[in-house]
């Protein structure tokens, strides 16, 4: 358990735009900064970072929070797990005592599971260092390669032992339990009737260097060198095993890769995103490889930013993943039809998500690693800069090469359109086609023509696909109708804007003063700041808010008005209640940052005007609610007249009161 002491100087010591900063590319926008919202598909940036209230939030998707509140949600932790982060980060100790065995079991899946990994990946690291058969197999081979220590220890490279079960007994002697193991896919299960390697369970068609004759757990990656997969914050994800083999010294290439987990989408990683995102954000711009060691060889060059797919389909989320970090990357791939191939088939899904694409394929044999150990890094990026060509110089060279017949012609054009239409900026689009224009010596119209039928088709389709999404959601909202029909309301659905604004003001002016020398019935006088009012007011006449969340803040606030110091903004910005802290940052963030001569002058008069205005609002709320229901219960009354004179006397009543708390809203309310 971490103690407030503690909590207080981490939440002192933060800086939220470095936090928010190591997973998004901040920009500066007046007293704030803006990024991509990595929370949603954003296509313009729409995430504010405010460094003078330490919050931040996304005026589209409406995330936001302090930088607990984001770390949870990005990397998705628990709160302590968030603080953890921080303290690390600024190196404020935490003094916790170490968890027992039965403590680590109870920890959630996604938490074991990293555990694991973690461990997993320092016992292969170990195993590379400082056994036998690690240093003469394993670190050989990563020297053949000539792969520097530094490297090695940078990207926590491994050796798994040949034995089939060395981990897995290993693990189990730590405490760790095989459900986990089996998992993260660091092992699997074999059964002695499906004969060698348990072949249908593991995903592993690989052959064993030790094929067992008896069933049980066994290491996926056993004889392998191992490279481990960070995420974006530097947590063990997965691991990639390359087959070594003696009797070829290692030239036999084959992977293994960890299985799809809770933790490990391999659509949604980048091999190297974590080594790589600083140098991305420093250069503006990354180069996207194949392959594990083409990014190891890179880094020992000196060049940082570079990231891998490591074999799998570009996918969306790797390409958001990137776009949250630069705009601009670099097809880095081999001279072969491979190497041809995979950079045809990312370009249409990076130019969709207004990403600016280059593609560089290496001279024939080469590829990054064997390139990046023939040249230093000055001349590689020279190199890069000088050969590097846009999508449609290499898709024209590509397509069109010696082609004379008029039929594939038009097709190559066509394909080379599809790409251009795909492109979100309008005045982007227009620059390509003109270039095309002029480069296949076609009619700018008639590209202009082709280009408007591709976005159409692509708008009809997409009509189509939300169409059928509204379908397959009427059951739900049809649902929905019939809970409403019953008066069966959520409480957020029954909090009002008034109640929002209410607690905006508590949360950033709530221990300011607004009313000074209140005269009180023994004949002294009081002080009461906005917090103390609300509540004085509210209370006054049994009112609560509506949600339970906003009366333990205003609760909250009145109790710690008398507290040396306190600041409402502050305290519950930095609540150790993750709900309370994310509220408080959303509430204290405008969405339009105006010039110092526009922003509004909180005087001691103007905010008092303005929580009375709204606590007028609120009352006036609740009067015309009942109103609505007494109207209702009119409507359905039936002869009893002294049942219906009854409403209508309640009736008459509410109507008189609603009247008058409009005449007092309509003007301004007097001290």
């Amino acid at each position: 358990m971490i103690d407030r002491a503690t909590v207080d100087k981490i939440m002192d010591a933060v800086n939220i735009v470095d936090v928010v900063g190591e997973f998004v590319n901040l920009r500066k926008s007046g007293v704030n900064y803006k990024g991509l919202c990595p929370f949603h598909d954003d296509k313009t940036p729409s995430f504010m970072v405010s460094p003078a209230r330490q919050i931040c939030k996304c005026f589209s998707c409406g995330e936001g929070g302090n930088a607990v509140n984001f770390l949870m949600k990005h990397e998705q932790i628990t709160y302590p797990e968030a603080l953890r982060w921080l303290a690390k980060k600024y190196n404020i100790e935490i003094q916790e005592r170490e968890l027992s065995d039965d403590e680590k079991r109870e920890q959630s899946e996604r938490e074991s599971m990293f555990i694991i990994n973690e461990w997993a990946c320092d016992y292969f690291h170990n195993i590379l260092k400082n056994d036998v058969d690690g240093i003469a197999i394993g670190k050989q081979y990563f020297r053949s390669r000539g792969i520097r220590d530094d490297i090695i220890e940078k990207f926590k490279l491994g050796f798994a032992l040949t034995k089939r079960d060395a981990l897995a007994n290993e693990a189990k002697r730590k405490g760790y339990k095989d459900e986990f193991l089996v998992k993260t896919g660091l092992c699997y299960y074999t059964s002695p009737k499906l004969g060698e390697n348990g072949r249908g369970l593991n995903n592993d068609s690989s052959s064993d260097p030790q094929p067992p004759s008896l069933g049980g757990l066994k290491d996926r990656f056993a004889g392998r060198a191992i490279f481990p997969w960070l995420n974006v914050s530097g947590k063990v994800v997965a691991f990639g095993g390359r087959k070594l083999d003696a009797a070829t010294k290692g030239v036999q290439q084959k992977y293994v890769n960890s299985p799809d987990s809770e933790i490990y989408h391999k659509e949604r990683e980048l091999y190297g995103i974590y080594q790589a995102k600083k140098a991305i954000v420093k250069e503006d711009c990354v180069y996207m490889v194949e392959g594990y060691t083409d990014v190891i060889a890179m880094h020992q060059c000196g060049l940082e930013n570079v990231v891998a797919n490591s074999g799998t389909a570009l996918s969306i989320y790797q390409i958001r993943l990137l776009h949250r970090f630069t705009p601009n990357i670099v097809l880095l791939y081999d001279g072969d039809e491979a190497g041809i191939h995979a950079a045809m088939r990312g370009t249409d899904m990076l130019l969709q998500e207004g990403m600016n694409v280059k593609v560089l394929l290496l001279p024939d044999g080469d590829d990054p690693d064997s390139f990046s150990r023939k040249h230093t890094a000055q001349q590689f990026k020279e190199y890069i800069e000088q050969h590097q060509t846009d999508f449609i110089e290499f898709k024209t060279d590509l397509l069109l090469k010696n082609v004379k017949d008029p039929i594939k012609r038009a097709e190559a054009i066509n394909n080379i359109v599809r790409s251009v239409s795909v492109i979100p900026d309008p005045i982007v689009r227009a620059t390509y086609i003109t270039e095309c224009s002029r480069r296949l010596d076609v009619n700018e119209r008639t590209l202009i023509t082709q280009t408007n039928k591709f976005i159409a088709g692509d708008k009809e389709e997409q009509r189509k696909i939300a169409e059928r999404e509204a379908n397959g959601q009427q059951a739900t909202a049809n649902s929905q109708q019939l809970i409403a029909n019953f008066g069966l309301h959520s409480q957020q659905e029954q909090t009002s804007e008034v109640e929002r604004l209410i607690m905006q003001n508590v949360i950033r002016h709530g221990d300011e003063i607004i009313f000074e020398g209140l005269e009180t019935d023994d004949g002294g006088t009081i002080d009461l700041n906005v917090a103390q009012y609300v509540d004085y007011d509210l209370s006054s006449d049994g009112l609560t808010l509506s949600l339970p969340l906003y009366n333990t803040i205003l609760k909250e606030a009145v109790e710690h008005s008398a507290d040396p110091g306190f600041k409402a903004s502050t305290y519950f910005i930095q609540h150790p209640d993750p709900a309370i802290s994310q509220l408080a940052a959303n509430l204290g963030i405008d969405s339009h940052q105006l010039s110092k001569s526009f922003e509004m002058k909180n005087s001691e008069k103007t905010l008092r005007q303005r929580v009375q205005h709204l606590i007028l609002d609120f009352r006036l709320d609740i009067v015309s609610q009942h109103l609505k229901d007494l109207q209702q219960k009119l409507k359905a009354m039936g002869t009893n007249m002294t049942d219906l004179k009854m409403l209508m006397d309640d009736y008459q009543e509410t109507l008189e009161l609603r009247n008058a708390l409009a005449r007092q809203r309509g003007s301004d309310v007097m001290a």
